[in-house]
């Protein structure tokens, strides 16, 4: 009997990998963004950027890092503690890229209008790429403010830091090219109550400046560091301290790793747990004023929090966007089907949302001597931070089904993406955190109230919705009782304003007027899941706009 056999394995009807794609020429929001807010002076350099890191070198590299994460060597062949961490290559190879083009101090390094937002858009496409390298990269962008308190410690420091080379070698700082640095801030005891924390700091007799530190860090991020901003109880108070890898005197410092923390999500980057055994630290500013001193870092980490979320958003629609331009079922394109439509233009409409807020809130952080912008960035800070990084995780989650299986293995990046979502959120302050911190800036500052007004006002009249919402915004910001039950929701609609704001003024129309059918509208509680656009919608535009092919 004469059997015709016909392959099984033929592989069709798939999406092919993403790669190749210009991450910056892609991006309209992006792009868009990057001009109004004030970085047109690099539209070029950045579409040289989006170029190579959407080549599938750059993703192989990401790829490859978090495939193969550090390794603890705690002592070497003799017995002696060494205390380091290796990497893979791709690690250093991503490091050093983002070292090379100014991600960790180049905003610091050639200070001009619009050069954090230049920095902003670069790291939002490299979150795209992959996320544990960025920690440590935010970390050295974020110490600079807190190293300039200090004009010893500035000038020792910060050329190292604005130095563009990766220098990856365990070694002295004196030593090497350039530096990152760190911080540690978490105790078991306290968590985000750094006020609990039992780490002690004692005065190293004949050095007014120089301390030895005993006691431990629960969460130590990116130990390989070269130095690392930390908090102890000195004899006046908490206290903020410059701790370096390796003592003035050239030897190992006091610092011993305990083990790398098991993580879920940001498998390239090391994180840690740490005790001081006597380490030597500088002050850094006056005892006492520790957290003052420290809180400036984790402004520009938060921003950052924000940033890296807008970016892991932006890959996740793309990787929806293209899977569904390949994949047909029940006899058509995914593209094509109505409510996969609505689905993925929902989540394109997020995704801008939160690039229009993010590349907003980092002009705030160009303009350091203007007050408006200095009262616009004290409340709006954690109020982005909380609600982009609260949307992040159910973003990717929707994105990923729209990839269906494929989106769930580790052969493709959303998985990856996915474990990563949660970690911006967590990091330097818990959307409560974040919240009670919108509160403080507005009973502290009053007139940070002013400036949100000032922020929201130009796109009144333009929708009725939108208009709806501010006035209900103006009276719960007047509203003091019940104000820390509520302060979720006060921080939510702080966000959703300045976005509806943004995109009634800048977006096309097709875009604004979907965010505020979807985000504004009384019954639509800040789009609780995706795909509820309503049906008159302009669906063919938002997802050519988000995709252009």
């Amino acid at each position: 009997m004469d059997l015709t056999l016909t392959a099984t394995h033929d592989v069709f009807n798939q999406a092919p990998p993403l790669t190749g794609v210009n991450l910056y020429a892609m991006n309209s929001a992006l792009r868009e963004a990057v001009v109004r807010e004030g970085a047109d002076f690099a539209q070029d350099w950045l579409l040289a950027r989006g170029a190579e890191l959407g080549s599938a070198e750059m993703m192989e590299h990401g790829d490859l890092a978090n495939r193969y994460p550090p390794r603890l060597a705690l002592f070497d062949q003799g017995g002696h503690r060494r205390d380091e961490v290796e990497f893979h290559p791709s690690y250093h190879a991503l490091m050093a890229y983002l070292k090379q083009h100014g991600a960790s101090a180049g905003a610091w390094a050639e200070p001009r209008s619009g050069a954090h937002v230049k920095r902003a858009a670069f790291y939002m496409m490299m979150a795209e790429v992959e996320d544990g390298t960025l920690c440590p990269t935010t970390m050295t962008y974020a110490v600079v403010p807190s190293l300039e308190r200090d004009p010893a410690l500035a000038k020792e420091w910060l050329p190292r830091i604005y130095s563009l080379h990766y220098d990856p070698r365990f070694l002295p700082a004196a030593q090497k090219r350039g530096v990152t640095l760190g911080m540690g801030l978490t105790e078991k005891q306290g968590g985000s109550d750094v006020r609990a924390n039992t780490t002690r700091a004692e005065l190293i007799a004949g050095d007014e400046r120089q301390y030895r530190i005993v006691g431990h860090k629960w969460f130590f991020s990116a130990p390989m560091c070269d130095a690392f901003l930390i908090l102890a109880q000195a004899p006046g108070g908490l206290s903020c301290f410059l701790l370096p890898r390796f003592t003035r005197e050239g030897k190992l410092n006091e610092l011993r790793i305990q083990r790398l923390k098991d993580k879920m999500g940001d498998r390239s980057n090391a994180g840690s747990e740490v005790e001081f055994w006597g380490a030597q630290a500088s002050l850094v500013g006056e005892e006492g004023r520790g957290i003052p001193t420290i809180l400036e870092m984790g402004t520009y980490c938060r921003l950052d929090c924000a940033l890296g979320t807008t970016g892991l958003m932006r890959q996740s629609v793309a990787q929806a966007l293209h899977h569904a331009r390949h994949r047909a079922a029940f006899g058509r394109l995914l593209i094509d089907q109505p409510l996969m439509r609505n689905v993925l233009a929902d989540l394109a409409l997020e995704s801008e949302a939160a690039t229009a807020l993010a590349l907003r809130l980092a002009r705030a952080f160009d303009a350091q001597q203007d007050e408006q912008a200095t009262l616009l960035r004290r409340v709006l800070t954690p109020a982005a931070k909380y609600w982009i990084c609260k949307r992040g995780p159910t973003l990717a989650a929707e994105a990923m089904e729209v990839l269906g299986g494929n989106g769930y293995i580790e052969d493709g990046i959303m998985a990856r993406i996915y474990r990563q979502m949660p970690l911006n959120s967590i990091w330097e302050g818990s959307g409560n955190v974040m919240c009670l911190d919108v509160l403080r800036a507005l009973a502290k500052h009053p007139r940070c109230a002013e400036a949100l007004v000032a922020e929201m006002a130009p796109a009144l009249g333009r929708d009725p919705r939108y208009d709806q919402c501010v006035a209900r915004l103006k009276d719960a910001l007047a509203r003091r009782s019940e104000a820390e039950i509520r302060a979720r929701s006060i921080t939510q609609d702080i966000a959703l304003a300045v976005q509806g704001s943004l995109l009634l003024r800048y977006a096309p129309s097709y875009v604004a007027e979907a965010f505020c059918a979807a985000r504004l509208a009384p019954a639509s509680s800040g789009a609780a899941s995706f795909g509820g656009l309503p049906p008159g919608s302009d669906f063919g535009a938002i997802l050519a706009r988000a995709w252009p092919h």
